[in-house]
């Protein structure tokens, strides 16, 4: 395994991203290290990676990785731009991404999964196949599920338009499922990291006391329970922009974001299937502590690479379409270069 320079990044394949990276210090533990393939571009904590996605994950050594984080191209019956599978192909094509994926992870480590339904062609009725690929994964890859989540997107176009918009029998379809899935039943995670603000009747709970019963479920409310020593509430499995929740309310239509401005700035093709930066943050917290490494086999923008950054964590980001690449840059404030 080669290990990394500290001074003097080495860069073989891509020259014309010297610049972006001749400033940076590499520490002895940086993620590059890893890897025996010259980086598209690093950063203080992390390198992206120019590459088909599979080679990159089978390169790397077993138990490296303590997250990884990805939302991959969904199964949609009509072609998007950045690539995609069929339903009735997408799990064969998945699991050996999979398969590499628990290899990777450390025994604590997790394996957050953004997964979007879609619907069946020329009905209005819904495909089960992100349910078939759950299944999967824990039947055949050896995966534990460690809870659902959902991300509540408001921003979700009302789609398909032939049942909702012209024939109004379905209505919006603005959710998709985040599966959080670990390599052994006790991954490392802890809720303390994602507390989100009392509400103001838990509020009110702790000021006025409450009284100790056992409600007609059989659930038993103690006399604690009014008890907010935590410093904030547990977050339902629901994610906002706000505060990333577990539903996580957010939107991924923001057009005048800093990456969004300068993609229009250098006239570079912004990527149409970007998740917003509460996504990765609410699981980064989550799941992982300073300097742990998180993993996005599928970058597109890198947005969770940014995240990890500016949270303290190492990260590696992996794309086979270079202008993606090249466009999420902006997202590190990386020196600028006439490249463009």
């Amino acid at each position: 395994m080669r290990s990394a320079k500290r001074n003097e990044p080495e860069i073989t394949e891509h020259p014309e991203n010297a610049e972006y990276i001749a400033d940076v210090k590499l520490p002895s533990d940086h993620p590059r290290a890893l890897l025996q393939n010259a980086p598209y571009y690093v950063t203080k904590l992390g390198a992206a990676y120019l590459g088909e996605s599979l080679a990159m994950l089978r390169a790397l050594p077993d138990a490296s990785a303590n997250l990884v984080f990805t939302s991959p191209p969904y199964a949609l019956h009509f072609q998007k731009e950045y690539g995609n599978v069929s339903k009735d192909q997408y799990i064969e094509w998945f699991l050996p991404f999979a398969k590499e994926v628990r290899r990777i992870l450390t025994d604590d480590g997790s394996f957050v999964l953004n997964i979007g339904g879609s619907w069946n062609k020329g009905t209005p009725t819904r495909s089960i196949y992100h349910f078939k690929l759950l299944v999967a994964l824990v039947e055949t890859i050896g995966f534990h599920l460690a809870q659902e989540c959902f991300w509540y997107n408001p921003a979700k176009m009302p789609a398909p338009a032939e049942w909702v918009t012209v024939r109004r029998i379905r209505v919006r379809d603005s959710v998709e499922y985040v599966w959080w899935l670990s390599k052994t039943p006790w991954p490392k995670a802890s809720n303390l990291n994602v507390l989100k603000e009392y509400s103001p009747d838990m509020i009110r709970l702790a000021k006025n006391g409450v009284r100790g019963t056992i409600r007609p479920s059989g659930h038993v409310i103690r006399n604690s329970f009014d008890k907010i020593k935590a410093g904030g509430a547990i977050p339902p499995n629901v994610v906002e922009e706000q505060f990333a929740e577990s539903l996580m309310k957010v939107g991924n239509n923001s057009a005048n974001d800093d990456y969004t401005m300068q993609c229009k700035q250098t006239g570079i093709r912004i990527h149409p299937a970007r998740f917003p930066a509460a996504l990765p943050n609410f699981f980064v917290k989550l799941l992982t502590q300073a300097n742990d490494l998180v993993i996005d086999p599928f970058a597109g923008s890198n947005t969770c690479g940014a995240v990890a950054e500016e949270l303290g964590r190492r990260w590696l980001g992996f794309d086979e379409v270079e202008e993606y690449l090249r466009a999420s840059r902006f997202r590190f404030n990386l020196k600028q270069k006439a490249l463009f």
